[in-house]
């Protein structure tokens, strides 16, 4: 796995500090044990998100330098700080300028996930027998690049979320050059036809169905993806890492960091074999 590539994670250290904000200093005395290194938080938080461990289990494997109450504090922290927010859009503007992005042949889709533990912003599984389980929808540009995403429940209707996928690309500034918008079958209603003509996207492609003549049954075939290839590879990217794909914690703001993170990874080590980062 890239991330725990050491030139890698010097890499997403080297961003990740200067977003972080002032250690806060609580103690009624300003007397307490000596506060762990952010940059060890940074790795467990790396370990966890790729193994899929629990904080027990990360606290374990670092040796009990950092305790598992110590990481869920300082993840906290940061994304009350908005530091994965602002992690993963720096990464993207910077890959804009120094490979470049290409919005105006957008793809978009979704996957649902397992969330065995439950929580807010998880829902019956309508594709793993009603096991509960998260959905994250997300848009890339023609290169499979994520440039906005979503978090919902498992049983969200993937139309649905089409609006407020699109306003996060929105919100990186690149949704006024999205030209054709590639979806699947489940995005093909006269609400998503409208919305997409409304925030002037030239084109909605979806695959046409495969009709056979009345009457007489026709044997199976397979769908084409057609042009919507690089968004599904996104997402078997995105899959690779363990915390995604068997989420277990129970709040949405914590799943949605965690995509975020995971994306401002990926950029980041694109941005390092570009060689546009600086190798230890």
């Amino acid at each position: 796995m890239r991330a725990l590539e050491p030139e890698v994670f010097d890499a997403i250290w080297a961003e990740v500090e200067s977003l972080l904000p002032a250690p806060r200093d609580t103690h009624p005395l300003g007397c307490h044990r000596p506060r762990v290194a952010d940059r060890t938080c940074l790795w467990a938080m790396v370990v966890r998100l790729v193994t899929g461990c629990s904080w027990v289990v990360v606290e374990r494997l670092l040796g009990g330098v950092v305790s598992d109450t110590t990481l869920r504090a300082r993840r906290d922290e940061w994304i009350e700080a908005g530091v994965f927010d602002e992690l993963v859009a720096s990464a993207l503007a910077l890959y804009d300028a120094m490979i470049g992005l290409d919005p105006a042949e957008t793809l978009l889709d979704g996957s649902i996930q397992k969330a065995p533990c439950g929580g807010e912003g998880t829902g019956k599984s309508p594709v793993d027998r009603g096991t509960l389980g998260w959905k994250c929808s997300i848009a890339t540009d023609a290169a499979g690049i994520p440039m906005g995403f979503v978090v919902a429940p498992a049983n969200t209707n993937d139309s649905v979320l089409l609006p407020d996928t699109l306003a996060a690309v929105d919100d990186q500034d690149l949704l006024g050059e999205i030209e054709t918008l590639h979806v699947d079958r489940a995005y093909d209603n006269g609400v998503v036809r409208r919305h997409v003509a409304e925030l002037g996207i030239t084109e909605l492609v979806v695959p046409a169905v495969r009709r056979g003549r009345p009457g007489r049954r026709r044997a199976p075939v397979k769908a084409p993806v057609g042009r919507r290839w690089p968004v599904e590879r996104t997402i078997s990217w995105l899959t690779n890492y363990g915390q995604l794909r068997r989420n277990t914690d129970r709040k949405v703001v914590h799943r949605h960091a965690q995509v975020a993170f995971v994306i401002a990874i990926l950029l980041i080590a694109k941005l390092l074999d570009a060689g546009h980062l600086t190798r230890s």
